[in-house]
């Protein structure tokens, strides 16, 4: 059973990959547009996929729900906000600690006398 529903995900998810080669962008409107008919991700030839006003926008988890996919979270990753393997090395071992003893240790910068500016007198820095 286990199998057969991975393979029934592998497919919408194909179905999903291929509606969003295939839509028809309207630079004018803004928006995407679905070029065909695609029955098992309940959407009709026309519909608007992706637009930057007033929309709703599509979600696979929401269809794999239509579906009664059990576990549907497993089969997609989790939301970047949410986080994952990205977030989890930014937060924890991109951000190395700050080497304090080696500050302590550095040279007070030795300040450089006013420079002169063509011989006719002083820059004001």
């Amino acid at each position: 059973m286990a199998l057969t529903q991975k393979e029934y995900v592998d497919e919408l998810k194909l179905e999903w990959k291929k509606l969003w080669r295939e839509r028809i962008d309207d630079k004018v409107r803004a928006e995407g547009i679905a070029v065909n008919d695609y029955d098992s991700l309940f959407i009709d030839k026309g519909t608007v996929i992706h637009a930057t006003r007033d929309f709703k926008v599509l979600n696979f988890k929401d269809i794999l729900d239509q579906h009664q996919v059990t576990n549907a979270e497993r089969y997609i990753p989790p939301d970047p906000k949410v986080g994952g393997w990205t977030k989890f090395v930014k937060d924890n071992i991109t951000k190395q600690p700050t080497k304090k003893r080696a500050t302590a240790y550095l040279e007070a910068k030795k300040e450089k006398p006013q420079a002169k500016k063509n011989t006719r007198g002083w820059l004001h820095i």
